[in-house]
């Protein structure tokens, strides 16, 4: 699987709202992310979101989102380790993600470091098609508390809509096996 990282601090940057208006915690109500819409177009979303909102992961996640990609120039199959003929549609996810308990990061580098790791080990997972972008943003946990937390971009393409999303089913398997410290590839 293709991953990499950056980070995004700056000025204008986007940040992580965890509380925002239409916020299901996950980590009390697990059960609630098969309600999500996304999850009625790609139910393995709601399995990442469940499994990354488990009392052993060392995350929870705040905001999720899914969609087709229209312009295919969005994106490049280099980049996605896509064979010929296998570009032709692309379905794409991010999934907000912040440290749970005393693994906050206050500093970016100590985000960046957990970035450098975690895409060694997404590196690992031998699946083409498919790309994991991580970047690390400031996140508005609650009022008046601010930390780091990282949105994880997850695209993947195939020959047909019906195989992008396949493809991008199993990538957010692996990636929710990974960030939970659960892959057998390291």
């Amino acid at each position: 699987m293709e991953a990499d990282w950056e980070v995004e601090l700056g000025g204008g940057a986007p940040a992580i709202e965890a509380q925002w208006p239409g916020f299901v915690d996950l980590r009390l109500h697990p059960e609630r992310a098969w309600q999500f819409s996304e999850a009625a177009h790609l139910p393995a979303l709601a399995e990442a979101l469940a499994n990354l909102n488990a009392l052993t992961s060392p995350f929870w996640t705040s905001k999720c989102d899914l969609w087709q990609v229209v312009d295919l120039a969005e994106f490049d199959p280099d980049e996605l380790d896509a064979p010929a003929g296998c570009s032709a549609h692309a379905i794409a996810c991010y999934i907000d993600l912040l440290p749970k308990g005393g693994r906050q990061w206050t500093l970016p580098a100590e985000a960046a470091s957990a970035c450098r790791h975690l895409c060694g080990l997404l590196r690992a997972v031998p699946l083409c098609c498919c790309r994991v972008d991580l970047v690390v943003r400031r996140a508005l946990i609650a009022p008046g508390l601010e930390d780091l937390g990282i949105t994880a971009y997850l695209t993947a393409c195939g020959p047909s809509r019906a195989e992008a999303a396949q493809t991008l089913e199993v990538a957010l398997a692996a990636f929710a096996r990974v960030l939970r410290g659960q892959s057998t590839v390291e």
